[in-house]
């Protein structure tokens, strides 16, 4: 099933619209549920206690859900030699990799809840899910440099007001060691939680990017572009869309992976796997087959008498007895030039690579395609 990527700033709600999004689409599926389980007791009432499974499984992926702290996107920790290679980083999305290629399928939403931030890193995504034969959509989250910096600010300081409360309790701690028990926590206070409250972290437990970190992410950051089929189709919100805004959003990437608008798949044919002969001998098989195909348009111009033009008829081999057709030029064709064609063909497939159809390479689709590929040889030639 398709795959949802978010995309955007560090620190610009990402993970919120995330958790929208979730909820919005458990709602949704359960309601498909619930309406097919209706359907099918209404056509048959004997059915209608047994419980039905959900159309689709939901799934949330993010570098919290796989426990990847945000000190692997800092590069001020590496050497000036080795950030153009930033290994945490690339450990860190091979991770990432794995977790959505292990659940991604045809019964399964994937949201990948992160930066995402390379375009190329995108275009990885969208190749995984387009061999799934799923779609896969972009979700860009709309937000102000000077909003997402005021986010991220406001997190540091809350995380150094904890850490110079847990410092003074450990002072306090060590002033009284004789004691058995300890203080109890601090909560923050009123002014505090009004202050979390007004920057919008009020319940908010994600860790802040270092300043000069969250500087070069977004620096690095390259915005997605609907122009292209691996960011296509984008849907946008931005930080002030209301609730019902945001539903609207979400019902347009449902009818866009689930919907009506879902599109078929198709994975690459230069990628689909292809079926070779049974037999081990593949190579040996390719050789013979052409070499059949050769020597039978040299038996066709000897028994013509030095004619040339004309056509050639070739066994489709196997089991089939239907005839393939080679059209020769107006001009005699030697063996030498066969010979050259022949090669040709064959290191084009040597893997079964470079046909045009993808299915059962057998002694039949050989000898089709190697047809094919003379009639297009000589076409050229003329």
């Amino acid at each position: 099933m398709p795959l949802i990527i978010f995309s955007g700033f560090p620190t610009s709600g990402k993970s919120t619209r995330a958790a929208q999004l979730h909820a919005y689409l458990t709602e949704r599926i359960a309601a498909e549920a619930e309406s097919a389980q209706k359907g099918s007791s209404d056509t048959d009432p004997h059915n209608s206690t047994k419980p039905k499974k959900p159309p689709y499984r939901l799934h949330l992926i993010s570098d919290a859900t796989l426990s990847i702290p945000r000190t692997v996107y800092d590069l001020s920790a590496l050497p000036a030699h080795a950030r153009s290679a930033n290994a945490p980083e690339k450990d860190a999305r091979a991770s990432i990799y794995g977790a959505v290629k292990r659940v991604l399928s045809d019964r399964d939403i994937v949201i990948l809840d992160g930066l995402n931030y390379i375009k190329g890193w995108r275009y990885q995504l969208h190749c995984e899910a387009k061999a799934a034969s799923t779609p896969s959509v972009v979700v860009q989250i709309g937000c102000t440099t000077e909003r997402a910096r005021e986010v991220n600010e406001a997190r540091l300081r809350r995380r150094d007001t904890k850490r110079r409360k847990g410092t003074t309790k450990t002072e306090e701690q060590d002033q009284g060691a004789g004691k058995v028990e300890t203080p109890p926590a601090q909560s923050d206070t009123p002014q505090e939680q009004k202050e979390q409250e007004n920057e919008g972290l009020e319940g908010d437990d994600e860790e802040p990017y270092e300043p000069e970190n969250w500087d070069n992410l977004v620096f690095r950051y390259e915005e997605p572009n609907p122009m292209t089929r691996w960011d296509s189709p984008l849907f946008t919100l931005v930080w002030d869309d209301d609730a019902e805004q945001a539903r609207r959003t979400f019902d347009g990437i449902w009818d866009a992976i689930a919907g009506q608008g879902r599109k078929t798949v198709k994975p690459n044919q230069a990628t689909a796997q292809r079926n070779r002969e049974t037999s081990s001998d593949y190579l040996y098989v390719l050789d013979r087959e052409t070499q059949d195909v050769v020597r039978r348009i040299l038996e066709r111009q000897e028994e013509g008498g030095g004619e040339v033009g004309g056509s050639v008829k070739v066994s489709s081999g196997g089991d089939s007895e239907a005839e393939l057709t080679v059209e020769l030029p107006g001009k005699r064709v030697g063996l030498p030039q066969l010979q050259r064609l022949r090669r040709a063909f064959v290191g084009l497939n040597r893997g079964g690579i470079g046909l045009e159809g993808v299915g059962d390479f057998s002694v039949s689709r050989m000898r089709e395609a190697f047809v094919g590929y003379l009639n297009d040889s000589f076409e050229k030639e003329e």
